[in-house]
């Protein structure tokens, strides 16, 4: 079987050769570059990647242009970042991205992150049927939000977050099921990542925002009048 090959674009040398002895490590095969403009390059003659990790301050091109050179592969992102501002989050994320890491971070994490998005976009889903509540429609098949009818910005985590409450109306899940549950069992970040991921996707969904419920100390839970 052939290794997943990952391309690396990062400029801090003690990031991205932990973050490349970890990919050695866990079998897979990397590129690392740490100029956007050399990675945009490398691209035109070498793009069979099947994941690349970006970070977004780069010398030459940040992450967010050099996002551009590597949709046209159609090769899944995950971000890095240091900027812990929601809206650098949201305009990456917003604009194709799978997922997102904050500096610092574990080696594990970004292990855990890459295995996540490799096994969503590799495995075959199971029919889900759409759940609707009042004007909100959430299809975890073509990973799609609409509110009244309207689609929504939503990240592929978001999507599914939000279908994993709406599918247990009424009932806290804390941190670590979430964290579980969406981004599987051998996920080992930080559970504020669920708390980051919570408030954009309250952000996207507008006055419907009231669905999700935050429990204090514990977690989050899906309330609605009524289902439609």
């Amino acid at each position: 079987m052939s290794k997943n090959r990952i391309l690396v674009v990062e400029d801090d040398p003690a990031i991205s050769d932990g973050i490349a002895v970890n990919l050695l490590y866990s079998g897979y095969d990397h590129v690392l570059i740490r100029d956007g403009n050399e990675a945009a390059q490398a691209l035109l003659h070498d793009h069979s990647f099947d994941l690349a990790l970006l970070d977004i301050m780069l010398p030459g091109l940040d992450g967010f242009a050099l996002f551009e050179h590597v949709k046209k592969y159609d090769i899944p992102v995950i971000f890095i970042t240091a900027k812990t501002d929601s809206a650098s989050e949201i305009k990456g994320l917003l604009n194709g991205a799978e997922d997102y890491i904050v500096k610092p971070f574990s080696p594990r994490e970004v292990i855990a992150r890459i295995k996540a998005v490799l096994r969503r976009i590799s495995e075959p889903q199971e029919s889900v049927a759409v759940i609707r509540y009042e004007g909100l429609e959430i299809n975890l098949d073509n990973y799609q939000v609409k509110v009244n009818n309207e689609l929504v910005s939503c990240t592929p985590k978001e999507v599914e977050i939000l279908h994993l409450l709406a599918s247990h109306v009424g009932q806290v899940m804390d941190r670590e099921q979430i964290l579980s549950l969406v981004w599987g069992y051998d996920y080992f970040g930080d559970t504020r990542t669920v708390d980051t991921h919570i408030k954009m996707l309250r952000e996207s969904l507008g006055a419907y925002r009231k669905f999700i419920v935050t429990v204090w100390g514990t977690g989050y839970k899906f309330e609605t009048g009524g289902q439609k």
